[in-house]
């Protein structure tokens, strides 16, 4: 079993993979395979609206770019964790686009079903939004939210700083441990045959008709 973990900051090892890292790192010890996939510090286009990756049925973007990238290793993935620095009391932009992108193009065939959590650094303020925004990726696309004992939140301006909020990486250690339970559980189900829900055809309506 594979959980991909996206570093949703510019900074390749800041806070945000700080927090990342603690989750990865309590994943190891339970067994499960762990990856922290940065999204860089290269602009990240938001989604065009055009539609084609629905009516060509690409399972892609058709901006060729990051989101791809990461959309081919989700695939195989069993769990993820979207980290995000807070920006202006908000997830970061260019994760905000990544997501989009990422799940109107390929979320529902590849997201359908598996785990994930939201993970939010900040120096103060801020988070609960952050973690907001994120879970409603997850929440349109059928996927179980996995939840800490505290909200998923580290606090601290360096990384040295989130190492001392010890809440916080407690918060990230738990937040592991319930992700890794969560992804045996459905292992253990697969092996007993239980199957997953039926999938029912989409039904997409507006206030007018």
């Amino acid at each position: 079993m594979k959980v991909l973990l996206v570093n949703g900051s510019p900074h390749k090892e800041g806070c945000t993979y700080t927090a990342l890292s603690e989750v990865a790192k309590t994943l190891n010890a339970e067994g499960i395979e762990t990856e922290i996939f940065h999204i860089g510090s290269e602009p990240i286009s938001g989604c065009r609206g055009c539609g084609a990756c629905k009516k060509q049925k690409l399972g892609k973007c058709v901006v060729d770019d990051i989101v791809n990238i990461f959309a081919a290793k989700a695939k195989e993935a069993d769990g993820f964790v979207f980290g995000s620095p807070v920006h202006y009391a908000s997830a970061g932009g260019s994760l905000v686009a990544f997501m989009d992108r990422l799940f109107y193009s390929s979320g529902k065939e590849t997201m359908r079903l598996k785990p994930a959590a939201a993970v939010a650094s900040a120096r103060r303020a801020g988070t609960t939004a952050t973690l907001d925004i994120i879970n409603k990726y997850f929440t349109i696309s059928e996927m179980p939210v996995v939840s800490s004992r505290y909200w998923n939140m580290v606090h601290g301006s360096t990384p040295a700083d989130v190492q001392k909020d010890e809440e916080g990486m407690a918060t990230m250690r738990v937040l592991g441990r319930n992700m890794a339970y969560l992804l045996k559980a459905l292992e253990a189900a697969k092996k007993a045959g239980i199957e997953l829900p039926e999938q029912e055809a989409p039904v997409r309506t507006n206030f007018i008709r």
